[in-house]
């Protein structure tokens, strides 16, 4: 009897994260009001959630046959595309956090729905911690690599702006466009200049 009860408990339980987890996936399908002030933070927040909400649309709703689009033999797929946006994604948190950055990175394997999912989730976090920094924290804040070789290297925020983010939005281009591609158009109700629906 114990045990049927714990079993239906883990049950519920990963039903309520799963659940939750469908409602933080729907996190950027608009990105909301903007700050009443101008920071550092809240212009590196915006920028983060620029990037979510276009991610949360170029990457909506794909098929088998988009994920394995490919524009040319020397092409990353659709699929490989996510999963560097992701790479990128956790970058930009890492850095939101103050942590160093590992190179080279760990292996994982996800599947298309939880990348796409740990991305947004990885850029609504950074976008709130950035929001939430002074303008002297973000100053202090840089972007540290941390090489195999155990040496480190370090850059200032400002190479987060042209490095990752910038390369993830220029990625996210790219999905639409295989989307499209793949005959599979981003869908009509996004707005990017309102960043509504």
């Amino acid at each position: 009897m114990v045990k049927k009860i714990t079993v239906l408990l883990l049950f519920i339980s990963s039903l309520s994260t799963y659940t939750m987890a469908q409602q933080d996936s729907t996190n950027y399908a608009t990105i909301g009001n903007y700050p009443s002030t101008f920071s550092v933070g809240n212009s590196l927040a915006r920028m983060i959630d620029g990037l979510g909400y276009r991610y949360f649309w170029a990457s909506d709703s794909l098929t088998t046959t988009d994920l394995a689009y490919v524009p040319s033999d020397d092409a990353r797929t659709s699929l490989e595309t996510i999963e560097h946006i992701y790479d990128l994604s956790c970058d930009i948190l890492f850095v939101a956090k103050g942590n160093t950055l590992a190179r080279p990175r760990a292996k994982y394997a996800f599947t298309y729905e939880a990348l796409r999912l740990k991305t947004l989730e990885n850029l609504k976090l950074a976008s709130k911690i950035f929001a939430s920094l002074s303008d002297e924290a973000c100053a202090e804040r840089n972007v540290v690599f941390k090489k195999s070789s155990g040496e480190s290297v370090e850059y200032p925020l400002w190479n987060l702006i042209n490095g990752q983010i910038s390369d993830a939005i220029y990625h996210v281009g790219q999905l639409v466009s295989f989307r499209r591609s793949s005959g599979n158009p981003v869908s009509k109700k996004m707005s990017v200049f309102t960043g509504g629906k």
